[in-house]
């Protein structure tokens, strides 16, 4: 089975699109849902050798659509993804949640067609910069999809995730010193 990725850096963040340069019909969104999957149960275990009890919290968002793909650059040339629905693929990554897979209902509708056993989760309303308020979900499983996956943190609507995170953070952080003042 051949797979046809284009990978680009963000930021911080990871671009994936399935599908490009050659065309693979609603293959797409079932490559880009079981790589989300795997990725996802891999970070659940993954411990950074610098920090090792600090969890790597990635939050993963898909949508599917129409784009242009093409190389930019002369000095240094770029293949890059342009249009629509790019942006709305990195709105559903920003506005997801730590250990979750965001989808919008482009990708759902796929996913169903497919009927390959994905489990979709309804997230409910959520404001897409620039797209407005729309219906979301979560992808949450796959029925032959055997990974353990990472259990997500206790959310409430209104809480103040990033917050959340950067207090746990700190909180290792002081243990691991408290830790260091010991021994020395």
């Amino acid at each position: 089975m051949a797979v046809n990725f284009k990978v680009e850096t963000i930021g911080d963040a990871y671009m994936v699109a399935s599908g490009l340069p050659k065309r693979n019909g609603n293959k797409h969104a079932a490559e880009i849902a079981n790589m989300s999957l795997n990725i996802l149960s891999s970070v659940g275990t993954f411990h950074m050798r610098h920090m090792p009890d600090v969890p790597v919290r990635i939050r993963i968002g898909i949508h599917s659509g129409p784009c242009v793909a093409g190389v930019v650059g002369l000095t240094m040339p770029r293949y890059c993804l342009f249009g629509d629905t790019v942006n709305t693929a990195s709105r559903m990554e920003s506005t997801g949640l730590p250990y979750r897979i965001h989808v919008n209902m482009s990708t759902v509708k796929i996913l169903h067609s497919l009927n390959e056993g994905y489990k979709i989760q309804v997230r409910g309303k959520t404001e897409l910069k620039g797209k407005g308020i729309e219906e979301t979900y979560w992808l949450v499983g796959k029925t032959d999809f055997a990974k353990p996956l990472p259990t997500p943190p206790d959310i409430k609507p209104g809480d103040n995730w990033q917050e959340m995170v950067t207090e746990e953070i700190k909180t290792l952080f002081r243990k691991a010193n408290r830790k260091v003042d010991k021994i020395l």
